[in-house]
């Protein structure tokens, strides 16, 4: 991928922080075995980013059953 195909980092609006840098850095400088480390990595925030959201997805269900209107 040279730098015209990486993503741009965007302004404020859909800015994701640490992953937007990742995403527009340059891979030319790694090595074959930095790679596999980086994959790992993303990998495995990848799963708790997943698993946050999934814990985040139940507790908004118990939210909206909750405070749901009750009908007649």
């Amino acid at each position: 991928m040279d730098d015209n195909d990486r993503p741009r980092r965007r302004s404020s609006e859909g800015d994701f922080g640490a992953a937007s840098l990742l995403a527009s850095e340059s891979l030319e400088r790694y090595s074959l075995d930095e790679l596999d480390a980086r994959i790992v990595l993303l990998e495995t925030e990848i799963e708790r980013i997943r698993a946050h959201r999934t814990a985040s997805s139940a507790h908004r269900l118990a939210a909206d059953a909750l405070f749901r209107p009750r009908s007649s």
